[in-house]
């Protein structure tokens, strides 16, 4: 098998894809290492190896929830950001059928049970922003109709235009109507950049996904605060594990991990922030001037990290196929939605037509990019929008 020259040691490279999943802080993969093979036992046991595991999950719960700001029995570790969202929305149907409302750019692991479950969807303005009037409306239509919203669901950052949401608002609008709707966050790609514990504080159920801020894989948790333990409802079944809320042995090197990711990215935010923010005015303005990208949401109102950009004139997947000929990573949109015909839904829904969503890349940068990547990146991107410009589509 040919090496890829695209990834060979001694060519220069950029990942910029860290909205799809960042590269794993080396503090949490020392952290797990011994949860791997030394202290390997079940948490649930009742000998001395299995309560080893368990102070360490403990530990790991009450290092997540000084983070997100929650108590430590609020936290319900899953296999990741998706379960999490499936286990809010299913989870709080099941425990209160009624009318379910999520924004119209939330992740398809939220959109799909929605629509699973007959909910609807709530317009956006044409920068990705959520209409709360709308959400306030539709609320008000569904307790006219007498059946109160269940559930309503808003994303804290856009994964593919880095908005960041007013969550704060949407609980106002919503709970103004019926003050026992319950909402949901899905903050997976908030922790990195936002401060979630003030962010998320009014939400009842918030979605954290490890690998979107230096965690591993596989690994993710849901916050359920308060009265949402009383609405919500398993959707899978076996043991009594978290809560009763997620059966399964527990992930405990999965969740120390987490643990130290979280708490290292909460305490070099302010920072990190800074840093990468300077990175990506670089990359963008760069862009601007010499190929005429252009920034579909205001930049003021995207995380640090997010570098969305459209391209006019050029089709955004053989973009990012030829710039990853030069070791540029980058992507079209959601990962989970990688090589889906259909244009984005976000796009769509902040009232882009098909060929103008057609030509947009999702850029994103993280807490390990580096000036080197960016400048790497401007000249690898502008060689290939001048290309493609000229005709020359890459071979698929």
């Amino acid at each position: 098998m040919r090496p890829d020259p695209a990834t060979a040691p001694d060519r220069p490279s950029a990942y910029l894809d860290h909205a799809a999943s960042t590269p794993m802080r080396p503090e949490a993969v020392e952290a797990m290492l011994p949860y791997l093979a030394g202290t390997f036992a079940n948490p649930s046991g009742a000998h001395g190896p299995s309560r080893s595991a368990r102070r360490a999950l403990d530990a790991a719960r009450e290092e997540l929830a000084s983070v997100v700001g929650c108590e430590p029995d609020e936290v319900v570790f899953t296999s990741g950001g998706t379960e999490a969202d499936n286990l809010a929305v299913l989870g709080a149907h099941a425990g209160r059928p009624g009318p379910v409302l999520a924004s119209a750019v939330e992740h398809r692991a939220v959109l799909a049970p929605v629509r699973a479950v007959g909910g609807t969807v709530v317009p956006v303005d044409a920068r990705g922003v959520v209409d709360l009037d709308a959400a306030r409306e539709l609320a008000t239509g569904a307790r006219r109709d007498g059946g109160a919203v269940t559930l309503a669901s808003l994303m804290a950052v856009n994964s593919e235009t880095g908005v960041v949401q007013p969550v704060d608002r949407f609980c106002e609008a919503v709970r103004a109507v019926d003050g026992d709707t319950l909402v949901h966050c899905d903050a997976a790609q908030a922790l990195a950049w936002l401060d979630v514990s003030a962010a998320t504080s009014r939400c009842d159920l918030v979605t954290l996904s490890a690998h979107k801020f230096g965690g591993p894989k596989g690994t993710g948790a849901l916050v359920v605060r308060g009265r949402a333990a009383r609405v919500l409802r398993p959707v899978t079944y076996g043991g009594g594990q978290e809560r009763e809320l997620r059966p399964g042995t527990q992930n405990v090197a999965g969740a120390v991990a987490m643990a130290v990711a979280a708490r290292l990215a909460a305490a070099e935010r302010d920072a990190t922030l800074r840093r990468v923010a300077a990175l990506r005015d670089r990359l963008a303005d760069g862009l601007a001037d010499a190929v005429g990208a252009l920034e579909p949401a205001p930049r003021a109102l995207r995380v640090a990290g997010s570098c969305h950009l459209r391209f006019p004139g050029v089709v955004g997947e053989e973009l990012v196929l030829l710039a990853d000929r030069e070791g540029v990573s980058t992507s079209t949109g959601s990962a989970c939605a990688s090589g889906a015909r259909e244009p984005s839904h976000v796009l769509v829904a902040m009232g882009w037509d098909e060929a103008s969503a057609a030509e947009a890349v999702r850029i994103s940068l993280g807490a390990t990019t580096t000036a080197a990547e960016v400048e790497h990146a401007l000249g690898v991107v502008v060689r290939a929008v001048r290309q493609l410009r000229l005709g020359a589509a890459p071979a698929r």
